[in-house]
């Protein structure tokens, strides 16, 4: 990656000095760039998951902790992207139907459901926290901060390393983390791979078949238990 960010730095050097006239032949013309592997996404055990999700023993749930469990939980049960999720109306929670109406990429609506635990979090956070994070103030936004202002991506991804550092989990995590634990999860417990693509809001499938990797343990565990002689 670095050859090649160099090699690109040279080519747009030589291209301005040949358009300018200052040399009369570009000498970067034969260079190639490497062939650059495609990065696999970062994943969370359903384990590490699970750490994450439970709140700290022994300490009280505040207001604005029921709102970040409730943050946690629906990005882990839908696979927003942080963005969609920070700017999620309250009118896009459907709980008769169990599903979000998210906006998307490109302004693209897509519906996205939720399971039980997750419905349970953004209840409780609905009913016991954030009318008194509002305090008399409105707002259309569902997660809100303490000034009933829209929560930030830079304010979730604080919240979301506190709760890291709290479960003890040895990982560096992001939103976007979770975003892929979902997809990878889904796809190992069996779901179809146009359905993941629906619920991520990928327009192209083959951005969601990323998802479709396999890690060298997994094979291992699944040619001992299938494999004849294994």
């Amino acid at each position: 990656r670095t050859m090649a960010r160099r090699i690109s730095c040279l080519r747009a050097l030589f291209r301005f000095l040949t358009a300018e006239g200052v040399i009369s032949e570009d000498p970067t013309i034969l260079l190639e760039l490497p062939r650059l592997g495609r990065t696999l996404p970062k994943s969370l055990t359903v384990q590490e998951v699970s750490l994450l999700l439970t709140p700290p023993v022994g300490k009280a749930e505040t207001v604005l902790a029921l709102r970040d469990s409730a943050m946690l939980h629906v990005l882990y049960a839908t696979g927003l992207r942080v963005t969609e999720l920070v700017t999620l109306p309250v009118a896009g929670v459907n709980f008769g139907a169990g599903y979000l109406r998210v906006l998307g990429k490109g302004g693209k609506e897509r519906l996205v459901p939720f399971g039980e635990e997750a419905k349970d979090r953004l209840e409780t956070y609905l009913r016991q926290a954030r009318p008194k994070i509002l305090k008399g103030r409105t707002s259309n936004f569902l997660f809100i901060t303490s000034r009933a202002r829209p929560m930030t991506r830079l304010r979730f991804w604080q919240i979301i390393q506190n709760r890291v550092f709290a479960a003890g989990v040895d990982k560096r995590i992001t939103p976007h983390t979770l975003r892929h634990s979902f997809a990878t999860h889904l796809l190992e417990n069996g779901a179809d791979l146009r359905s993941v693509q629906m619920m991520l809001g990928h327009s192209d499938i083959a951005t969601t078949q990323i998802y479709t990797h396999v890690d060298s343990g997994r094979l291992k565990d699944i040619h001992n238990r299938f494999h004849p002689r294994g």
